[in-house]
């Protein structure tokens, strides 16, 4: 599997993403990702993420990182 601009880059998370409001749950990024047919990697890393309220863009990418 190649990894560098795979389903988790940042630039993938947020053409997935856009659109979203802010705050959103971990929950509702994970639907949201679902409903606009991102890649099972992109949703597995939304799910291991912490369980919390995201407050922005931003936000959720720092919490993308440290899942790495």
């Amino acid at each position: 599997m190649q990894r560098g601009m795979g389903g988790h880059s940042p630039s993938n998370i947020a053409h997935y993403l856009k659109g979203i409001d802010f705050p959103a749950s971990k929950q509702d990024l994970i639907d949201y990702a679902v409903d606009n047919n991102a890649p099972d990697e992109l949703i597995e890393v939304l799910q291991d993420m912490p369980d919390q309220q995201y407050q922005s863009m931003t936000d959720l990418m720092l919490s993308v990182a440290q899942v790495e």
